[in-house]
């Protein structure tokens, strides 16, 4: 993504560019909550980095962020304020909590604020103006502070309030030290990967893929196919697949692809053996039988051991690896055996992995491997689309404005 934006560190580099000075950090602390209580900390782990650097250069940092999806009303159930007091224990520190993002309970929480102190403000998405990018939406944000920083990849391919409205009105802003990473992260894959390349995609549709498909096929030297997507590319090559899922109408689009690469040299794994049962929810029956060989009562919902192995196989081959999507139904135990074979073995590939967030994310993460491997990106959307080739609306409202004209 050629796009010339300012960099956090250039900001840190200027001791008076934050010292004292208000700082509105859009992050993303969209995480999943229980009975008031932090289910699972990562989104905020990654950006504590950022905050840690703000603190240290003695900025009044003020974070903004989203938390589900409210639809524009106040509703309890999405409060950041259970966030503001975790990320208080992981800071080692009190995290101010603004009861709205902007108006008077926004003001009161950020004079609270000192010098090298944080606050957190209430979901961006109680308001219909975030989603919208209305204009008196965004001023209003802006007025918070005086300096602009962006550490929240997962939600710089949305073009909203927060991630562009602000931004467009802010003087000085930057890339935050999340996003950054993020983007030079994803632009190995993109700017003259080092070869071999392997892709591997998974999910369950080609749907919302096939750009990000199309965009990396010229790049790739082997690609594997596996979880519900593969299923449409073996019903391609004129496989029966029984009951399993299939897009009937990606068929035609799997062929172009599947001769794409044919005449790219790009070489197509395909499962060659799959996990079916005769019923997801209550199965009476779970085996493994030949791609090929699926009894017309049964669906398929995860690879087989072989497979499992020639993906691992493949990857060994490769100087650098990039997955994106599960390779079965993962959020159902035992048909998450495959992804998570493959989780567990991809650090001894070698190759500089890059993990696509989602359900790929949270596979090495219950694998343990997530710090062994080269990039595991926060944003499954957002990096679907920068592999796509397409512009993020978040990073290209960082730009320069001398960058812009």
């Amino acid at each position: 993504m050629a796009i010339d934006f300012h960099t956090f560190d250039a900001l840190l580099g200027d001791a008076d560019a934050l010292a004292e000075r208000r700082v509105l950090v859009r992050v993303d602390a969209n995480v999943p909550l229980e009975d008031g209580k932090v289910l699972d900390d990562n989104r905020l782990q990654q950006i504590l980095t950022t905050i840690a650097a703000l603190r240290q250069a003695r900025a009044r940092t003020v974070l903004i962020s989203h938390l589900g999806r409210p639809k524009g009303e106040v509703n309890p159930r999405f409060s950041l304020r259970p966030v503001a007091e975790h990320l208080g224990t992981l800071l080692g520190a009190p995290v101010v909590f603004g009861d709205d993002c902007v108006g008077d309970a926004a003001r009161a929480a950020i004079d609270q604020v000192a010098p090298g102190e944080v606050a957190l403000l209430e979901n961006l998405r109680f308001h219909r103006g975030e989603t919208q990018n209305d204009d008196a939406f965004a001023v209003r944000l802006a007025a918070h502070a005086d300096v602009y920083v962006n550490d929240a990849f997962g939600t710089a391919h949305r073009a909203h309030a927060s991630t562009v409205g602000v931004p467009s009105r802010m003087a000085t802003k930057a890339a935050g030290l999340l996003l950054a990473r993020e983007l030079n992260g994803l632009s190995r894959l993109l700017d003259a990967p080092e070869k071999p390349f392997v892709g591997i995609l998974g999910g369950a549709k080609i749907s919302g893929k096939i750009d990000t498909l199309r965009n990396l096929l010229p790049r790739l030297d082997i690609l594997l196919l596996g979880g519900g997507m593969a299923n449409t590319f073996l019903a391609a090559r004129d496989i029966a697949l029984g009951r399993s899922l299939v897009e009937p109408d990606r068929i035609d689009v799997a062929r172009e692809i599947l001769a794409d690469a044919e005449a790219r040299g790009t070489r197509v794994v395909l499962p060659q053996d799959l996990v079916v049962t005769d019923d997801f929810q209550n199965p009476s029956v779970v085996e493994t039988v030949a791609a090929d060989r699926i009894a017309d009562d049964r669906l398929a919902v995860d690879i087989g051991p072989v497979t499992r192995q020639a993906f691992l196989d493949a990857c060994v081959e490769g100087a650098t690896i990039f997955w994106n999507g599960p390779l079965g139904v993962f959020e159902k135990p035992p048909f998450d055996a495959g992804t998570m074979a493959v989780a567990e073995g991809l650090p001894a590939a070698g190759g500089f992995a890059v993990i696509g967030g989602g359900e790929t994310v949270a596979a090495v993460r219950r694998a343990g491997v997530a710090d062994q491997l080269g990039h595991v990106s926060t944003g499954g959307g957002a990096s679907l689309d920068f592999l796509a080739g397409r512009t993020l609306p978040g990073v290209e409202a960082l730009a320069r404005p001398e960058a812009a004209s």
